[in-house]
C-alpha cells in the first residue's frame, strides 16, 4: 500500500508477522509498543513488494499510532503507521508495506483480518523519526558511506567520557574504520529522541566536537533505555558501519544496543 501525504514524512513501525500472529502495537494493557514490534519482527513477513496508494476514508488514532482505512483501486485496505496529521480525503502512499493477518488490537477490541504496516517515507529518504532536523551535507543518507542526518541543535562542549573505550563524537567519526564492531563510550547531550521506532529507541547525541558542515558533530544511537532531550548522558554501545536498518535505510555510523547512564 502506498501512503503519501504532501509535506508529511513519518517512520512506520515496520513489522513482519506471519499469518495468524496476534500482537498489539499500542501501549494498551501495559504493553510497550517496542515489545510488540520486536515480537512481530521475529516472525515471517509477507512483503507486498510495491507501494500502495489510496484515499483515506477512516482514521482511528491510538497514540502513538494510527490505523487508516484506504480506498484503493482494488478495494478497501487497512494500514497502520505512527501517528501523523492525516485527514479524511487525503491521498496516502505507503511504502515497504508488510501484511499481517488476524492482527488483534486489544485497545480497539477488534481483530483485523488483513492489515499492512509500512512507511510514509519513500525508499531512499531517511525516516524522520530517526533523522535529524538539519539540512547540512549528508542530512538524508540512503546509501552506504553516507553521513548521518544532522541535528541542528548546537550544544556546549561536554567533558569526554573516561576509560580506554571513551571517545568524543569527532574522534569516533575520525576513527570509525578501526572501531567497527568495537564497544565505545561517548558522553554527550541528547538533542533528539524518538521512542519505539522499529522496536528501539533512537537518540541523537552531541558533545560540542566535530564539524556540523560534515555531520561529524552528531551521533545516532539505538537503545532500549529511556532518555530525555537536553539530558547529558554517557552511552556505551557497539559501533556499526554502513548499517542497514531495513526499509532501504543505511547509516554510515551507528552505535547500537547502547546502555545509557546519566552524566
Amino acid at each position: 500500500m502506498r501512503w503519501s501525504v504532501p509535506l508529511v514524512s513519518v517512520v512506520v513501525f515496520t513489522v513482519a508477522c506471519s499469518a495468524g500472529t496476534k500482537a498489539d502495537v499500542t501501549k494498551a494493557d501495559g504493553v510497550p509498543p517496542g515489545t510488540a514490534l520486536r515480537t512481530a519482527a521475529t516472525a515471517s513477513a509477507k512483503p507486498l513488494g510495491h507501494a500502495l496508494t489510496g484515499t483515506l476514508v477512516e482514521r482511528i488514532a491510538v497514540s502513538p499510532y494510527v490505523y487508516l482505512r484506504l480506498t484503493t483501486a482494488t478495494g478497501d485496505l487497512w494500514v497502520a503507521v505512527l501517528d501523523a496529521p492525516l485527514t479524511v480525503g487525503a491521498r496516502v502512499t505507503v511504502y515497504n508495506a508488510l501484511l499481517m493477518e488476524q492482527f488483534e488490537s486489544k485497545t480497539l477490541k477488534r481483530t483485523f483480518d488483513r492489515i499492512y504496516f509500512g512507511s510514509l517515507d519513500a525508499p531512499g529518504a531517511l525516516p524522520t523519526e530517526m533523522a535529524g532536523t538539519g539540512t547540512a551535507t549528508g542530512a538524508a543518507p540512503s546509501a552506504a558511506g553516507a553521513t548521518p542526518a544532522v541535528v541542528a541543535a548546537p550544544v556546549a562542549p561536554v567533558a569526554k567520557a573516561t576509560g580506554a573505550d571513551a571517545r568524543t563524537i569527532a574522534e569516533l567519526w575520525t576513527q570509525k574504520d578501526r572501531l567497527a564492531n568495537a564497544v565505545v563510550s561517548v558522553r554527550g547531550t541528547v538533542v533528539k529522541y524518538n521512542a519505539a521506532v522499529m522496536g528501539k529507541n533512537w537518540l541523537h547525541l552531541q558533545d560540542g566536537s566535530g564539524d556540523a558542515t560534515k555531520g561529524t558533530h552528531d551521533l545516532t544511537v539505538t537503545t532500549m533505555d529511556v532518555v530525555s532531550v537536553g539530558a547529558t548522558v554517557t552511552i556505551t554501545g557497539t559501533v556499526h558501519l554502513n548499517r542497514d536498518v531495513g526499509a532501504g535505510y543505511t547509516f554510515a555510523l551507528l552505535v547500537e544496543d547502547a546502555k545509557v547512564m546519566p552524566k
